[in-house]
C-alpha cells in the first residue's frame, strides 16, 4: 500500500480520536486505544503486502492478478537455478512449470495451489515457459503461457481449466499466428476479449515484421525511427485463437508523435497489460534495460496510447514486470523484485502495493525501494 494512503488516512484517524475523546464518556480512552490498535493493525497489513514478498517456498515472477470467484488469483512464473549461465538471450531464465496462488482478502494468506502446467505436459513446447496469463469465459478458464517450441522459437500456447486454480489442460497445437511472448487477455466492458502481446530481446519481438518470422539475425529500427511496438488481436469466441491478425498498437508521445526507438525511457520492451478506468484504457508495459513500469492512455483497446508517466520505478534485479487488478473498489500493482534471492536476477519474488491516483486520473509514481527501506527503519 503507497505511503500517500497512510498519509492521507491516518489523519482521519486522529480527527475521529479527537472527537471520541470530546464526548464526555467514560470509555473514550477505551475507544481510542481500540481506534490506535486498528490503525496500528492497518501498517502492518500494508507492509505485509508492500515490502514482503507474497510467496517465500518458491521464486515468482512475472505475476499477472485477477479476480475470479470472490478472490484475487495470481498467475506467475515459476523461477529456478537450472544451472544455465546468464546470457544475452535470457536462456538462464529456464522455467519449466507454473503453479497458481490465491489470496482471500488483501494482506491475507496466501494460498499455493500447486503445479497447474509442466513443460512436459505440452507436446509443441521444449523449455522457458515465461511469463503467463488467465480469462474466464461462461464458467472455463483458460491459461495462456509462452514457451520455446523444438525449433526454440517462441509461441504462445493455452491450456483449459475448470477453475482458477487449475489444473489447465494443454491444446496439441500453440495459437496459430502467435509468437514472442508476455501474453495479456483483456476482457473488455463489452464482453470482447483482447491478447497484447511481445517483448524484444530475448523475447524475440524483433525477429518479426507485419507478423512474419525474418530469421534468427536481430533487426531492430534506428534510434530515430519509431520504436517496436506492442501486439494485440481480438480472440474467437472459443478463446483458443485469434478472430483477426495481430495488428501493432502505437505508443504516442505528448506531441502525438510514435515514441522512438533511442527513448529507452518511454519505448515498449516488455509486459503489455490493460485495465480499464470509466472510458479510458490504462496501458502499461516495462521499459526494459530502463527498468521502469510505465504506462500511456487511450480511448480504444487498438490505442493509439499517449504516454503519460511511470507507475513503478525500477526495482531490486534486473527485470521489472507487473499486473494491475481492481478488489474491492481499490486498485493494485502486482510486481516482482529479486529481494528474497539478495539480488540475483532470475530468483524473483512477486510482490503487490496499492495504487494511488491523482484527481485527474493520472496514477501516482511508485519508488518501491524507497518505501521498503523506510518500512524496515520503522520494524
Amino acid at each position: 500500500m503507497n505511503k500517500n494512503f497512510l498519509r492521507s488516512t491516518l489523519p482521519i484517524l486522529g480527527s475521529v480520536l479527537i472527537m471520541s475523546c470530546g464526548d464526555g464518556k467514560k470509555d473514550s480512552n477505551a475507544e481510542e486505544n481500540t481506534l490506535k490498535q486498528d490503525s496500528v493493525a492497518a501498517q502492518d497489513d500494508v507492509r505485509r503486502s508492500t515490502s514482503e514478498p507474497l510467496v517465500t517456498d518458491n521464486y515468482t515472477a512475472d505475476p499477472s492478478a485477477h479476480v475470479f470467484e470472490g478472490k484475487i488469483y495470481i498467475y506467475p512464473s515459476h523461477d529456478w537455478d537450472s544451472g544455465i549461465p546468464e546470457d544475452d538471450t535470457g536462456a538462464h531464465f529456464n522455467m519449466k512449470d507454473y503453479h497458481v496462488y490465491s489470496m482471500d482478502s488483501i494482506g491475507g494468506e496466501v494460498t499455493d495451489h500447486g503445479v497447474v502446467l509442466d513443460v512436459d505436459d505440452v507436446a509443441w513446447a521444449s523449455r522457458q515457459m515465461w511469463a503467463p496469463d488467465a480469462a474466464e469465459k461462461d464458467g472455463k478458464y483458460y491459461f495462456y503461457f509462452p514457451a520455446k517450441d523444438e525449433n526454440d522459437i517462441f509461441r504462445i500456447g493455452v491450456a483449459v481449466g475448470d477453475s482458477p486454480a487449475g489444473p489447465f489442460e494443454p491444446q496439441e497445437e500453440p495459437i496459430e499466428g502467435s509468437y514472442s511472448i508476455d501474453p495479456a487477455v483483456y476482457e473488455d466492458t463489452d464482453g470482447e476479449y483482447y491478447m497484447y502481446f511481445g517483448g524484444i530481446w530475448g523475447g524475440q519481438l524483433q525477429d518479426y515484421r507485419n507478423n512474419e518470422y525474418q530469421g534468427e539475425e536481430d533487426i531492430y529500427p534506428a534510434d530515430d525511427e519509431p520504436a517496436l511496438s506492442p501486439m494485440i488481436a481480438k480472440m474467437s469466441d472459443d478463446m483458443l485463437s485469434f478472430a483477426e491478425e495481430p495488428r501493432e498498437i502505437q505508443l504516442l508521445d505528448e506531441d502525438g508523435e510514435p515514441i522512438l526507438t533511442g527513448d529507452n525511457d518511454r519505448r515498449f520492451f516488455e509486459a503489455a497489460w490493460v485495465n480499464k478506468i470509466d472510458d479510458t484504457y490504462y496501458f502499461s508495459y516495462s521499459t526494459g534495460d530502463t527498468h521502469n513500469i510505465a504506462y500511456a492512455t487511450g480511448d480504444n483497446p487498438y490505442g493509439p496510447f499517449t504516454y503519460q508517466g511511470v507507475i513503478l520505478e525500477p526495482v531490486l534485479g534486473w527485470t521489472n514486470h507487473h499486473s494491475i487488478v481492481e478488489y474491492e473498489g481499490k486498485w493494485y500493482l502486482f510486481y516482482h523484485d529479486s529481494s528474497l534471492s539478495e539480488g540475483k536476477t532470475y530468483l524473483r519474488s512477486i510482490k503487490m502495493t496499492e495504487l494511488q491516483f491523482n484527481e485527474d486520473g493520472s496514477i501516482q509514481t511508485i519508488n518501491a525501494m524507497v518505501e521498503a527501506r523506510e518500512e524496515s527503519a520503522q520494524e
